[in-house]
């Protein structure tokens, strides 16, 4: 699976997060960015929340005013499939950064800005379990450690890897 960077995002804290066109990804997340409950999100195992664009599209399209960042992502590509992500996959970002997805994202509270119905929309039962079947895998973004730091970039190639 290959695809690119989108956008990446940063932000000091909350929602949504804001384009930067290049960050520098460390082993507890991407210089500049901030948590507003760092008791609940950030640390090594959710140093980065990725994203696929076409899943904010597809929230987007069912009425929820979502655009990359929106989701609090720190990620977004665009040309991979959300359907075939798995918890311990890796990805090469650019020339030299890799992470590794580690845990499925719950919807937090904060989201509800988007809608009262955004949480069933991205998470279920299904996806709650880790079952890849459910519609709405993927939707709610993957949260990875960074295994190689390094530099990324708008528009570097985002290329599973089995390292």
């Amino acid at each position: 699976m290959t695809g690119s960077v989108l956008q990446i995002n940063v932000s000091r804290g909350g929602l949504p997060k804001y384009a930067i066109a290049e960050g520098r990804m460390t082993t507890l997340g991407i210089d500049g960015d901030s948590h507003a409950h760092p008791d609940i999100h950030g640390g090594s195992r959710q140093a980065v929340l990725m994203i696929a664009a076409e899943g904010i599209d597809e929230l987007a399209a069912l009425g929820f005013p979502v655009y990359p960042g929106a989701l609090g992502e720190n990620i977004t590509t665009l040309g991979l499939d959300r359907r075939q992500w798995r918890l311990g996959q890796r990805w090469r970002i650019g020339a030299d950064a890799v992470l590794e997805f580690t845990k499925v994202r719950g919807p937090c509270n904060t989201l509800l800005g988007y809608g009262t119905g955004i949480h069933a929309a991205i998470y279920d039962a299904l996806v709650k379990a880790g079952d890849p079947s459910s519609a709405r895998w993927g939707l709610s973004g993957f949260y990875a450690s960074v295994i190689t730091p390094g530099v990324i970039r708008t528009g570097d190639p985002v290329v599973a890897c089995q390292e």
